[in-house]
């Protein structure tokens, strides 16, 4: 790391959108910046105005704002070291390949495009490398003043004395240490790029060094499909008698087969993610910081800020096999610090799946369940329970489609196989009605998770199953009797949680059986539970063990209550 503050700079093409890696770059350079107490800086290199989309430019600060990356210098932004369009630079560009003709580090080039496409099919032919002769390198400086001065079409060339090794932040010392020249059996052919084309622009080599310099960017973080056209920057550099930046270039994105992502897969733009896939900022950039990043924290799960805490350079080398299903994690993990933390991100979440049921449910279906509740205040707690398997609005209204709808199509009722080796009995259904049935007593004031968990875990399951004489007579010692009575409680508590389950949400996964209770409403919960039992009449079996009882004052049915506490009936 740098001791001093770092200026870095993310210089897209509005050429095409913001995608995965071009997301993955702007981040480690945004995070550089910030580690360090440095500035992030914007540039938009446009120079290739045939291949411009149009919007693009706009729509590359709505994804990098979206994905919380402000500039600090920029276009809308402003700074001392505009403009930061490389189409309002071109005379700057100019200037400064002039600069390189007058010191003798450059040249114009006057050969005509037919005599260029001969001399690089003949050499094509041959079997051997590009490369230009140097022809016009020859011209005295008096006549190429001339010849431009008079309009002839030409373009600039640098006069390359070397391709020198440099050192990569990430790859160490790198590089060919390549000469200026070729001598082959035909011709001595030179590595001489075009700075400056015949229409005036710069290519990007020209305007990416110039900028860089001006701008006093220190540290360039980029894709290692730059990498061959480093040594060219740092010999631009030394023509100049400039110092380079510090270059260090990450890893290639691949999928699982080893392929590069292609940046015109639509499924790695971000507005993929952002819109179509539902992903959240949060989750995209952490996903993005781990893709060829390494770091010691003892979890994966970073938001923006913690990043800019803890972000170094420990960047891979190798290709980075992009693996989605960590996204997904990703995604879970922030849905619940969000839901947790109650933040503006888990309105927003809200208001999502608020819009995802409406569309998926008539409004005359949600009235049942909503009673006096607006969508918004009936989806909020679901959501709160079930945020550790949000992955989008869509998905979660149908995971968690029981919710929404007062039919439930339930399977027929099939017991938990009893593992219960204290009683060779299955658990009586009647045992399990009773429980189901003491539940239903909570009055509306005490309607709340806390009480229906204390409800079901308190609750005397044993005494469903085991014999009425457990003591150590009937076991051989009070420590086999005590264990029979924890087997047995054990066993009517997950048969119990799985009959709640299917009755409540016909055996859908989502939340747990309190909070469903819960966002159900005593109503709707009761409803069903009323509605289960009708199905299940027919598995009714007698007790396998006496159970105390006590009539409820409205239905006169009997209710188990020991467990009830202030609740509980008075006799």
């Amino acid at each position: 790391m740098p001791d001093l503050p770092a200026r870095t700079r993310f210089a897209p093409s509005p050429t095409g959108y913001l995608h995965l890696g071009s997301l993955r770059t702007a981040l480690f350079n945004y995070l550089l910046a910030k580690r360090t107490g440095g500035q992030f800086l914007l540039r938009i290199e446009d120079t290739d105005q045939k291949r411009t989309i149009p919007g693009a430019e706009q729509r590359l600060y709505e994804d990098l704002q979206w994905a919380g990356l402000q500039w600090d210098e920029g276009p809308t932004v402003g700074g001392p070291h505009g403009p930061y369009r490389q189409s309002e630079r071109t005379a700057i560009y100019r200037t400064h390949a002039h600069d390189l003709i007058n010191n003798g580090h450059a040249y114009r080039c006057f050969c005509s495009a037919d005599r260029l496409d001969a001399f690089a099919r003949h050499r094509s032919q041959a079997g051997l490398a590009p490369g230009y002769d140097r022809k016009c390198a020859e011209i005295s400086p008096e006549e190429s003043e001339d010849r431009a001065a008079k309009g002839e079409t030409h373009v600039v060339r640098l006069k390359a004395e070397g391709y020198p090794m440099f050192e990569d932040i990430v790859y160490g010392k790198t590089g060919q240490n390549r000469t200026p020249n070729k001598l082959d059996l035909i011709d001595r052919v030179y590595d001489d790029p075009i700075l400056l084309k015949s229409d005036g622009h710069p290519t990007y080599h020209l305007a990416n060094v110039v900028d860089d310099h001006l701008m006093e960017i220190t540290h360039v973080i980029r894709g290692t499909e730059w990498m061959p056209s480093t040594p060219m920057h740092v010999a631009l550099y030394n023509a100049f008698n400039w110092t380079p930046p510090r270059f260090g270039h990450v890893p290639l994105l691949v999928d699982k087969s080893g392929q590069k992502l292609s940046k015109r897969n639509a499924d790695i733009d971000l507005t993929s993610f952002k819109d179509s896939q539902g992903v959240f900022a949060a989750s995209l950039v952490n996903f993005a910081a781990l893709l060829g990043w390494s770091h010691t924290q003892k979890s994966d799960i970073f938001s923006l800020e913690e990043l800019e805490q803890i972000f170094n350079l420990k960047i891979t080398r190798g290709n980075t096999v992009v693996a989605f299903e960590k996204l997904w994690f990703l995604q879970k993990a922030h849905a619940l610090r969000f839901a947790t933390n109650r933040s503006s991100e888990f309105e927003e979440m809200v208001s999502k799946v608020s819009e995802a049921a409406e569309e998926t449910y008539p409004t005359q279906q949600l009235a049942p369940i909503l009673q006096s509740r607006s969508l918004a205040e009936y989806v909020s707690p679901l959501l709160h329970a079930d945020a550790k398997s949000y992955t989008n609005a869509s998905e979660f209204v149908q995971r968690n489609s029981t919710f929404f709808t007062t039919t439930l199509n339930r399977p027929p009722y099939a017991p938990v196989a009893s593992s219960n080796k204290a009683s060779s009995q299955a658990i009586p259904m009647k045992a399990i009605h009773t429980a189901a049935a003491a539940l239903s007593l909570v009055p509306e004031s005490h309607w709340n998770v806390e009480t229906h968990k204390f409800n079901i875990t308190s609750y005397d399951g044993a005494s469903a199953i085991l014999p009425e004489e457990t003591g150590a007579d009937t076991y051989g010692s009070a420590e086999e009797a005590a264990k029979a009575q924890v087997a047995a409680d054990k066993a009517f508590k997950k048969e119990l949680y799985h009959y709640l389950r299917w009755a409540l949400s016909a055996s859908a996964p989502g939340p747990g059986i309190p909070e469903t209770m819960v966002i159900l409403g005593r109503a709707e919960a009761l409803r069903r539970l009323q509605e289960a039992r009708q199905m299940t009449m027919d598995l009714v079996n007698a007790p396998a063990g006496p159970t105390r009882v006590a009539k409820d004052a409205k239905s006169g049915e009997s209710q188990d209550t020991n467990w009830m506490g202030s609740l509980a009936p008075r006799s």
